[in-house]
């Protein structure tokens, strides 16, 4: 494989066609074309669904473009040593964390890591708890933050954070709110509270047993007895929030979420559940037969450091669990 094939490649899955790639990169298509398919055959793998409408990536294909990238932005790494004497730690880190806390904390730790560590390169694989564990053990990620699990063979995990589990819907009729318990904290109300038993009887719209939140959920039900009211049920988070948004009935979410709800909205409801409390516990994982280089150490620190801020100036209502330095 040549590292300009690699690019090639990349070009056409982000056009999403091959006559728009050979456009940008200027070549023609037919050699873009022929440059794709050596490439399928030194691999041995079909790498692109290709239909009248462009193209798409194979699983095989997929997984070639995560590692493509990774390898060129190594490449690039290479050549700047080569041209430049190192002023500061460099490499790449990937980071996998689940996509519900990815929106709240990468962001700010990505930004962050740019203006102080510009030569360090962070991937981000931000999927479902379940696929930031299978990524941590498969080697695909150097860090990954996973979600109630203390520890896994073959990783050194941390503690991190802890957050509460919140009910959040328009109670466009009133009723919702008059089962919410007010809840104050010193002279300052908090968010109120809501039973799980009452919670599960609101219409619900709910991702599917894959995801955590919906197993925590199904297991608190079961362990009263109790069935849940269930509404909707969608994979997508989008199509979740846009549902519950528009009225159509109530989720569970964790804290992490809650920055990106609409709170000044006439009739928004967000209420702690209780009884039992549902919470999430979030861990650092790292390769526990690997030492971690400079550039991982300063990526990870960068994680605390964000979690540590968001959590003491109110950003996130969760409890710090990293050890005191």
């Amino acid at each position: 494989m040549e590292l300009r094939t690699l690019r090639y490649f990349i070009a056409v899955l982000e056009a999403g066609s091959l006559s728009r790639a050979a456009g940008s990169l200027y070549i023609a298509q037919p050699a873009l074309t022929a440059q794709i398919k050596k490439l399928e055959a030194e691999l041995g793998a079909q790498l692109l669904e290709r239909s009248h409408a462009g193209v798409t990536p194979t699983p095989a294909g997929q997984q070639l473009y995560e590692d493509a990238r990774r390898l060129l932005s190594d490449a690039d790494a290479v050549r700047e040593r080569i041209q430049r004497l190192p002023q500061g730690p460099e490499g790449s880190v990937t980071v996998a964390a689940p996509f519900l806390l990815a929106s709240l904390l990468l962001g700010p730790v990505l930004a962050t890591l740019k203006k102080t560590h510009p030569r360090i390169r962070v991937f981000v694989i931000d999927d479902l708890s379940l696929m930031v564990k299978k990524a941590m053990l498969d080697r695909r990620a150097d860090v990954g933050i996973l979600v109630d699990t203390p520890q896994v063979d073959g990783l050194r995990c941390q503690p991190l954070a802890r957050e509460s589990i919140y009910v959040c819907g328009f109670d466009a009729e009133g009723s919702v709110s008059k089962l919410l318990r007010p809840v104050r904290h010193g002279r300052k109300p908090g968010r109120p509270e809501i039973g799980f038993e009452q919670a599960a009887r609101l219409p619900l719209v709910l991702q599917s047993r894959r995801f955590s939140i919906r197993q925590s959920v199904e297991d608190a039900a079961a362990a009263l007895g109790i069935a849940l009211n269930v509404a909707h049920e969608h994979d997508s988070a989008r199509v979740i929030r846009s549902l519950y948004v528009c009225g159509a009935g109530f989720t569970f979410t964790p804290a992490c979420t809650l920055d990106d709800s609409p709170p000044d909205a006439e009739g928004w409801v967000v209420a702690r559940v209780v009884r039992p409390a549902l919470q999430r516990s979030y861990y650092l994982a790292t390769a526990a037969d690997r030492t971690l280089d400079p550039a991982a150490r300063i990526v990870i620190e960068a994680l605390a450091q964000e979690v540590t801020r968001l959590i003491r100036e109110g950003r996130w209502e969760a409890e710090l669990l990293l050890p005191r330095s």
